[in-house]
């Protein structure tokens, strides 16, 4: 005879209603593969007078988590309510009351993921966040456990949806920053305040994620060289085309010598790699090993049904670990002290649009910062402005951090030159 297992859900928003839909819909083979009847005993609401129709039916509704949190016939707490102060509050009350969690939350689990595992551990309980990067990509449980035997070298790529459709509007519709967003909030894609996505935070919250997973390292937010899109034009993703490329927001994560450096930003990416073909709100997320070589992952990295698919996932774990009597796990018990690598070993190619009076001698000055740190071209395109301006962008060979914040910084200092946008160039 099955054991029941009793779920209390806080949160009946677009996730949570996804939740509930998965586990009432795929009822009977959740059984069959868990080996446990999963009951949806309490859900946490804002207004329990809001219409849900029949997907609410048979299912107790609070505006109250206590009704959850001290219930000690529910044995595994679903946080998909958002927010972070207010989720941590709940889900460490939930692990110490030895009740196992599984949350969506990527900017709890950024921020304050540390401290939550470290309390699951110390009181015997599950904690998983599989939804909390790449929505329905099952990329965090890929590191964990089908990548576990292997050095994973670097992982990167398209962990925002907003920024990729943005930019995939750019690019095939020739609009600008502003209309796309305008688009991507009436859509539903971003939101009225869109800054988190598009300066890049939402990203990079995603790698300290990726980073602690994959290499066993915590990075802090203020680690991780972050940059959004806001200064992305038209004319750059043009230029890119010309020069062979597509520019997208990137997220990356390289290990070398026992040590990592994070960044986001935007990215020159080859227009034959795959993750050139990524469009509109999907998420794609590369990792490189050193025995399995490249691997690409790809899919929905938001919605309802995708991301509560990867939580049911999360679930799905739970529970089978609650029928072995193997709880007390957390996602990843692989921990190294975390060491960034200096900026003289991590190299890259550059993209630099520089607007500069068309004046003789001045391309020459620019030549000199450039030899000045041993620096040279790869390609140049020089463009004649209205003005009596010209605007040259240049693709550099390869060069190490402290060479390219050198030359950033002579060029903003140079009397009538005026550094437009700087971009990290990936190599095909």
């Amino acid at each position: 005879m099955k054991k029941q297992i009793q779920v209390g859900i806080l949160g009946f928003g677009t996730v949570g209603s996804g939740v509930i839909r998965i586990l009432k819909d795929h009822n009977e083979k959740i059984g069959q593969v868990t080996g446990e009847e999963i009951s949806i005993k309490k859900v946490l609401v804002r207004n329990i007078e809001k219409n849900r129709g029949l997907i609410s039916e048979g299912i107790e509704l609070t505006t109250n988590a206590d009704d959850i949190l001290n219930d000690s016939e529910i044995a595994v707490v679903l946080e998909v309510m958002g927010s972070i102060d207010v989720a941590k509050e709940y889900i460490s009350r939930a692990l110490k009351a030895g009740k196992h969690v599984v949350t969506a939350n990527k900017d709890l689990i950024a921020l304050h993921g540390k401290e939550l595992v470290a309390l699951a551990k110390e009181n015997q309980c599950d904690l998983y966040y599989e939804a909390s990067v790449a929505g329905g990509i099952p990329i965090l449980r890929t590191i964990v456990d089908s990548l576990a035997s292997d050095n994973i070298k670097k992982v990167l790529g398209i962990v925002n949806g907003t920024t990729n459709f943005m930019l995939t509007k750019m690019t095939a519709e020739n609009k600008s920053y502003e209309e796309v967003l305008k688009e991507a909030q009436d859509l539903g894609f971003a939101e009225s305040d869109p800054t988190n996505d598009v300066d890049g935070i939402d990203a990079a919250r995603k790698m300290v994620i990726l980073t602690r997973l994959a290499f066993g390292m915590h990075v802090d937010l203020d680690q991780i060289e972050t940059r959004g899109i806001r200064h992305v034009k038209s004319i750059d993703i043009e230029t890119a085309k010309q020069l062979g490329y597509k520019i997208k927001l990137i997220g990356s994560a390289e290990e070398a010598n026992g040590s990592v450096v994070v960044d986001v930003g935007p990215v020159l990416v080859p227009q034959d790699h795959p993750l050139a073909g990524v469009h509109n709100e999907n998420n794609a997320v590369v990792v490189q090993g050193a025995a399995v070589g490249e691997t690409m992952f790809y899919g929905p990295g938001a919605g309802e049904l995708p991301t509560a698919t990867s939580v049911v996932s999360d679930l799905i774990t739970v529970a089978k670990n609650i029928r072995l009597g193997t709880t007390g796990n957390v996602f990843n018990s692989y921990q190294l002290e975390t060491k960034l690598t200096p900026d003289e070993e991590v190299y890259a190619k550059y993209y630099l649009a520089i607007e500069m009076l068309d004046k003789t001698g001045l391309f020459l000055e620019l030549t000199k910062i450039f030899a000045a740190s041993d620096v040279g071209f790869d390609k140049i395109i020089q463009e004649p402005q209205a003005s009596q301006t010209s605007k040259v962008v240049i693709i550099t060979h390869k060069m190490n951090k402290k060479q390219q914040k050198e030359i950033l910084k002579q060029v903003e200092q140079a009397k009538d030159m005026d550094l437009l946008v700087h971009f990290k160039v990936m190599e095909g």
